[in-house]
């Protein structure tokens, strides 16, 4: 089955072998009707605070920036222009995903955009020694390294989440 694996290397996967960053690559069986991280949390067995999800907005001042949350959590859009310097944030449309970035709603990476766009990581990764994120396509998550993903997708570390328990002293 390695083989075939071989063949199903997406570009996150390439990128990662190329840095020699190491990672498992965890998969799962994709619900056309449930995309939630939670849903894929329980199907790979980790808790949903180590499974992240990347999201993709469009500031007033900065344009594309991307966001990996843990996959229970909403974003904040006042905390998320707040930390990327922006006075307005929005989400991008389902249907630019793709020309943007190469990647489809429920297989969005962080790891191996068509550019390379400012990175927003929430804070709590920090917590976890490794955390998953999208393999780049609906039903692989790889479990990299913490400390080494962030700085190989230039991540900068922040709290962007709605009910943090550090709310009150970001206000």
């Amino acid at each position: 089955m390695s083989k075939g694996n071989q063949a199903q290397k997406t570009n996150a996967m390439r990128m990662l072998d190329k840095a020699k960053i190491e990672y498992e690559e965890m998969t799962y069986v994709p619900d056309e009707n449930d995309l939630s991280g939670t849903h894929i949390a329980s199907q790979i067995g980790l808790e949903p605070e180590r499974v992240f999800k990347t999201l993709v907005a469009r500031g007033d001042k900065t344009g594309p920036v991307v966001f990996c949350i843990p996959c229970a959590k909403e974003i904040d859009l006042k905390k998320a222009a707040a930390a990327t310097g922006n006075k307005k944030i929005e989400m991008i449309h389902v249907k630019d995903l793709l020309s943007l970035t190469g990647y489809i709603r429920g297989g969005c990476s962080p790891v191996g955009m068509k550019k390379k766009f400012p990175t927003y990581i929430d804070r709590s990764a920090e917590n976890f020694d490794k955390i998953t994120v999208s393999g780049g396509v609906r039903g692989i998550q790889l479990l990299v390294e913490t400390a080494k993903l962030i700085p190989f997708v230039d991540g900068k570390l922040c709290e962007v989440t709605r009910g943090s328990e550090d709310e009150d002293e970001l206000s």
